[in-house]
This record gives C-alpha cells, sequence and structure tokens, in this order.
C-alpha cells in the first residue's frame, strides 16, 4: 500500500468503530504508510468532539496529514468538476489527493469518486 485518503465515510467509520477501518488504520500505522485526510473531510465530519475520541486520536496519529485545500489543489478541483460536471467540492478534492499522491481512496461514496476520478483505486466501506 503506498497510504490511503479517508473522506468523510470513511473518517464517520473511524469514529463508529469499524473493524476493517481499524484493521488498515493499524496496518498503516505499523508500516508507517501515510493516511491523508482532506481538511474537508474533517470540517463534515467533526461535529462534537467530547463525543469523538476515536476520531480525534486518529486525526492526532503522526502518520495522518490533513491536507488543506490550497491555491493549487483548488485549481485542480475546479477544473475536475467542470470536467465531470458535479458540484461536490470535497469529493473532488478527495479525488484529487487520491490522484496526485497516487494512494487508495477509502470512502462511503464509491461511484461519486470513481466519476470524479476513474484510474483511482478505491476501497468502499
Amino acid at each position: 500500500m503506498n497510504g490511503a485518503v479517508l473522506d468523510t465515510g470513511a473518517l464517520i467509520a473511524v469514529e463508529r468503530g469499524a473493524r476493517a477501518l481499524a484493521v488498515l488504520i493499524g496496518e498503516a500505522r505499523r508500516s508507517n504508510e501515510p493516511m491523508t485526510v482532506p481538511a474537508g473531510c474533517v470540517a463534515q465530519a467533526w461535529r462534537d468532539p467530547r463525543r469523538q475520541a476515536r476520531l480525534a486520536a486518529f486525526l492526532r496519529q503522526p502518520n495522518v496529514k490533513i491536507v488543506p485545500l490550497d491555491d493549487q489543489d483548488a485549481r485542480r478541483v475546479g477544473l475536475l468538476l467542470a470536467s465531470s460536471r458535479t458540484t461536490d467540492v470535497v469529493d473532488a478534492h478527495v479525488a484529487v489527493c487520491g490522484q496526485r499522491l497516487g494512494q487508495l481512496v477509502v470512502t462511503g461514496d464509491p461511484g461519486d469518486i470513481s466519476r470524479l476520478a476513474p484510474t483511482v483505486r478505491i476501497l468502499p466501506l
């Protein structure tokens, strides 16, 4: 594995303690594989830190990187949205991160991501 990009659905699954995700996260931690989280996904999932201990702990792990939507990615996202005729900026940022980093995308929306980036490897939840 070359690391993974986690979308909002994956973050929610982390918080709920989904077994398959716990295994993936454990393997990534042991092999020091990067886990990438677009900042928009954090914004969509972060609701009550007092009740989101698993998610907070995951986001603090040293191999987890929260990626901002910077100028360069924002332009890529815009072009991707235009070419796919879609409007979800967060999904498009997930797809852009997966493409740019060559990472597996862990997603609750495999159809949306594959429409945006047909060549990205996807692990559906």
